[in-house]
């Protein structure tokens, strides 16, 4: 029986629902993997939080440095979130001979570079399936079962929080707005007080920096994905998105092509047929498409403690029995490769919403504006006259360059007399 002591850097929600896990199964693990995993120390300002999860008060540490000290500590859990302490608190794990399974997304993706070269350093595990879509084995997928493919892409809800929020617009059929159900969301626990860094797409663009570097086995920096929010979304968009046919998903997307890499997390208007249409509420999914296998999709819990608590569990088992540590299987810099090519300039099809008002010659205009850029329109929908005289116009274009719809846009809001534009929205599928 191998014995394998762990210590856990915070007990917050993940924190506790880890330490769960590995107390609750700890028989099971002997039985199963040959492994008595024993929780040797925590790291927990709040002592009373331990004390209240039954762990001894001699295994919580006041510092860092005790945990690195430690003997019976193989493996660091950190799950504190953030850049710092995080990182120096790593760092130091690291350079003690202990190898890391972390959560921290952020982290991940802004310092990965320099935590893998003090992990080759020290011949430690780095282990990181928790920082992205909770207990969806995504990560365990790049890096073993798919790596007889060529991933050519990857699209993805990547945060439960705004699927949460977009799902609850569209079930209420647009009566209620995103300022409403954002509120139910932080008051259920969905959202944090301050929800920026999920509702303005950063958490869903670090989760895609990582899963795109792993696909694509070259260096994505954070720095070049295009990241939208959903602040701005409407309950007409929502209504009519789906009159249309359509989900409206906060989409990462990334595209391995000929002419480069694309990597991007906006609002997107996604096919009812498709898989990713049907996940809803906090659930996340990733559909991936490779050379060989075609299409894979894998779908479950994106965030909480149990299930972000297994992805961790089950890095620490492997971590456990594989002391052949893997990593990238790119020159991990902080930049980018400079031979690697980015693609701003990417092709979509479009929704715009626009009023206009109800005149001869307007949709004339509108039409020689989107034939100086080259945009194919595929659908017109006109709704009812509003109670100012204005009437919705809305138009789902063929696929196009980024850059023609936004010279488009600038020459439609440069001429007040055509139409004011509403909103646009990318639409895949």
């Amino acid at each position: 029986m191998k014995k394998v002591g762990v210590a856990i850097l915070g007990l917050g929600v993940v924190g506790g629902g880890t330490y769960k896990i590995l107390t609750e199964h700890r028989e099971l693990y002997k039985k199963a993997h040959g492994l008595d995993i024993e929780v040797e120390s925590v790291l927990e300002i709040r002592k009373e939080r331990a004390l209240a999860l039954g762990i001894e008060e001699g295994k919580i540490a006041s510092n860092i440095a005790e945990i690195c000290s430690n003997p019976e500590v193989d493996i660091v859990i950190e799950v504190m979130g953030g850049v710092e302490p995080a990182k120096t608190f790593v760092l130091a794990a690291l350079n003690a001979g202990k190898s890391v399974v972390t959560s921290n997304k952020e982290l991940f993706c802004k310092y990965n570079h320099e935590l893998e070269k003090v992990a080759k350093k020290n011949n430690c595990g780095l282990f990181f399936e928790a920082s992205c879509v909770g207990g969806v084995p995504v990560i365990r997928a790049l890096l073993d079962n798919l790596q007889g493919n060529k991933i050519t892409s990857m699209m993805g809800i990547i945060n439960g929080t705004t699927n949460y929020i977009l799902t609850k617009m569209s079930e209420a059929n647009g009566s209620v707005s995103y300022e409403e159900v954002l509120k139910e969301a932080q008051a259920l626990g969905y959202a944090e007080l301050d929800p920026t860094a999920d509702v303005e797409g950063y958490d869903a663009s670090y989760k895609l920096s990582i899963l795109s570097s792993l696909a694509f086995h070259t260096k994505i920096p954070f720095s070049k994905v295009h990241r939208e929010g959903i602040t701005s979304v409407s309950a007409e968009d929502i209504i009519y998105g789906k009159q249309l046919g359509f989900v409206l998903k906060l989409l990462a997307i990334g595209k391995n092509t000929d002419r480069g890499i694309e990597v991007r997390v906006h609002p997107t208007y996604v096919k009812s047929s498709h898989p990713l249409a049907s996940v809803n509420d906090s659930y996340n999914a990733v559909y991936i498409t490779g050379d060989a296998v075609e299409d894979v999709m894998l779908y479950g819990r994106g965030a909480g403690a149990l299930p972000t608590g297994s992805a961790i569990v089950g890095d620490v088992i492997y971590c456990a029995k594989h002391n052949n540590y893997q990593y990238s299987t790119f020159n991990n810099t902080e930049d980018a490769d400079p031979s690697t090519k980015f693609i701003d300039n990417f092709r979509s099809a479009y929704y715009l919403r626009l009023n206009v008002v109800d005149k001869a010659g307007v949709l004339a205009k509108l039409s020689a504006v989107f034939a100086r850029y080259g945009i194919s329109v595929a659908k017109m929908v006109q709704e009812a006259e509003k109670e100012n005289g204005d009437v919705p116009l809305i138009f789902i274009t063929h696929e196009t360059k980024e850059n023609s719809i936004k010279k488009a846009i600038a020459d439609i809001n440069a001429s007040g007399d055509i139409a004011k534009l509403e909103s646009v929205i990318r639409v895949v599928g």
